[in-house]
């Protein structure tokens, strides 16, 4: 099971040379994939979670992927309609090539209702939008004489049923986002139902989950997945392999923007699970 690591790309502390920073300590401590998020307007809904400054994540990946040589570079998720379709595909494209083929674009429909209306988007089109945008990547990105970018994989957030199913119709993975442990098994099921009923094969599981490691052990049936000692991040990570899970990315911010001004904290809870996740494949 592959190991990546979601890096804050907003916040007072974020800078080039922090995020220059992250990607050679993730890289260096032998994570298999680096993400970041999406938001092309901070308006105040979005402000309230990710602040500003925002470095938009094409540009940023794109940085990124000269400065690193093996780890590989993703969207953890795109929101599908803020843009064009031929220019997100494009701009994919593109990445994917100056990339050396590293690039997973994780995708989502999007929350921020003041964001879409900054960006003239429809937000109860949202769905249907991003439907349609995906068709058109795919379209795209068939055409090797001009985008010859190959498969670019797509990982499919969301948790209603609309998205499990655009993960099974669209998706080459299905990414869901901080859960706990049951509620992932329900969806899970989920998902093989709605492959079953639509003939396709269940997408691959790429779950991302929380990373807040804790000197004493969080109970109660409210407990996220990646949260408390090393043994339960340890024990959810057996979990999620246990249930079909190829990657799991790892979240460790925890909501609050002084974070980013401090990411040496990160980074330690980060060795100490790749240290352990190593040992444990090794053993």
């Amino acid at each position: 099971m592959k190991l990546g690591v979601n890096v804050p790309n907003f916040g007072p502390g974020t800078r080039p040379d922090v995020l220059r920073a992250w990607a050679q300590t993730v890289e260096g401590l032998g994570f298999d994939l680096l993400m970041v998020s999406d938001h092309v307007v901070v308006t105040p809904d979005v402000a309230e979670q990710y602040p500003a400054p925002f470095y938009e994540p094409f540009t940023a990946l794109s940085w990124l992927a000269g400065i690193t040589t093996r780890i590989r570079l993703g969207t953890t998720v795109l929101i599908v309609p803020y843009r064009h379709p031929l220019l997100t595909a494009r701009m994919a494209a593109n990445l994917q090539q100056l990339s050396g083929g590293r690039l997973v674009l994780g995708v989502g429909v999007g929350w921020a209702r003041q964001e879409f209306e900054a960006l003239g988007v429809p937000f109860g089109r949202r769905g249907a939008l991003t439907d349609e945008h995906l068709r058109a990547m795919r379209r795209a990105w068939a055409d090797e004489d001009d985008y010859r970018s190959g498969r670019i994989p797509l990982w499919v957030g969301g948790g209603s049923d609309a998205a499990l199913r655009r993960a099974v119709l669209l998706g080459d993975a299905w990414h869901p986002l901080r859960f706990t442990l049951p509620w992932l098994r329900e969806r899970v099921d989920r998902l093989r139902a709605a492959a079953d009923e639509l003939g396709r094969p269940v997408p691959a599981l790429a779950p991302r989950i929380l990373l807040r490691l804790t000197d004493a052990p969080v109970t109660g049936a409210d407990r996220r997945a990646g949260e408390g000692t090393l043994d339960q991040v340890a024990e959810d990570l057996r979990q999620l392999r246990l249930l079909g899970a190829e990657s799991v990315v790892l979240d460790p911010f925890i909501g609050d923007p002084d974070e980013t001004n401090h990411p040496e904290t990160a980074w330690r809870m980060l060795a100490t699970v790749a240290a352990h996740h190593s040992e444990t494949e090794h053993a």
